[in-house]
């Protein structure tokens, strides 16, 4: 009777390892982290290396099994949005392989995901303290329980979940991580060039347009462009500009008539703190 007991206690002890956050199933050897920890952000130059769903060439969309359960690696689209349980690894699994054959680097902005496409872009949003961090999908896992995504310590830290170990996540796809591509999402920017030599104007229809936004950065001005394209039958447009106090992004609204209809259009306080420019 004792040896049954023991039996169903080793029985148990190798069902509860198996489904412990250890369990991944690369190997298990260490190597050296030559690189500087990377992270990522919403920033122009890190923009420019995401490129949409259709540029991007999927590698590794394999199905695999892991602990006797077979996934099967889906294509997503920029902007899609999950919710579930994330969860963190750090220490552990620092200098060893990762699915995609990369060194884990636990200071990265990195993490593992059971589904996702490698190099996918995600904003991953803390729901309880609204903290998020932009993280770049380099191993598989968490394979444990309804965990959606594993982060790296560097991001667990950036959401403030280390010390719970578990936190409840929102995902949205930002797009894909290419270091070899240099593309912005695609949206046109008319660039004017300071002191800008005057020349005959050309006839056309809409000589006005309604500035509603100016940035110094071209995310908040491409943000407003996609929220407000073909309000009330117009259209939006960024204008790079040049000027003695810097550089900005200006954010236009176009397709009116005749300069009435754009006055009557302003004062019906679509925009606030909008106002009438030449569109030139």
């Amino acid at each position: 009777m004792s040896r049954l007991f023991i039996f169903a206690l080793i029985i148990i002890g190798l069902l509860f390892s198996g489904c412990s956050r250890k369990s991944r199933y690369y190997s298990g050897k260490t190597y050296k982290i030559t690189s500087k920890p990377r992270t990522y952000s919403s920033s122009t130059s890190d923009y420019n290396s995401y490129i949409s769903e259709k540029e991007y060439k999927y590698a590794k969309m394999n199905s695999y099994r892991v602990l006797g359960k077979r996934y099967y690696p889906q294509k997503v689209s920029v902007g899609d949005r999950f919710e579930g349980i994330a969860s963190w690894y750090g220490p552990d699994f620092h200098a060893k392989l990762t699915a995609n054959g990369e060194t884990y680097n636990m200071y990265d902005m990195t993490a593992a995901h059971k589904t996702l496409p490698m190099n996918t872009m995600l904003k991953v949003t803390n729901r309880r303290n609204g903290l998020s961090a932009i993280v770049r999908i380099n191993d598989r896992g968490p394979f444990v329980g309804t965990r959606i995504i594993d982060l790296s310590n560097a991001a667990a830290r950036k959401i403030d979940m280390v010390g719970t170990g578990t936190a409840s996540v929102r995902l949205e796809v930002l797009g894909f991580y290419s270091k070899n591509r240099v593309k912005t999402r695609k949206v046109k920017v008319v660039h004017t060039p300071k002191k800008k030599v005057p020349k005959s104007p050309a006839k056309r229809i809409d000589t006005y347009a309604l500035q509603i936004a100016s940035f110094t950065n071209i995310e908040g001005a491409i943000k407003v462009q996609e929220d407000h394209n073909n309000t009330d039958g117009y259209t939006t447009v960024i204008k790079d500009i040049e000027t003695d106090h810097g550089r900005f992004f200006k954010v236009y609204l176009r397709g009116f008539k005749t300069q009435k209809e754009i006055r009557d259009y302003k004062s019906n306080g679509n925009f606030k703190n909008s106002f009438i420019v030449k569109d030139n």
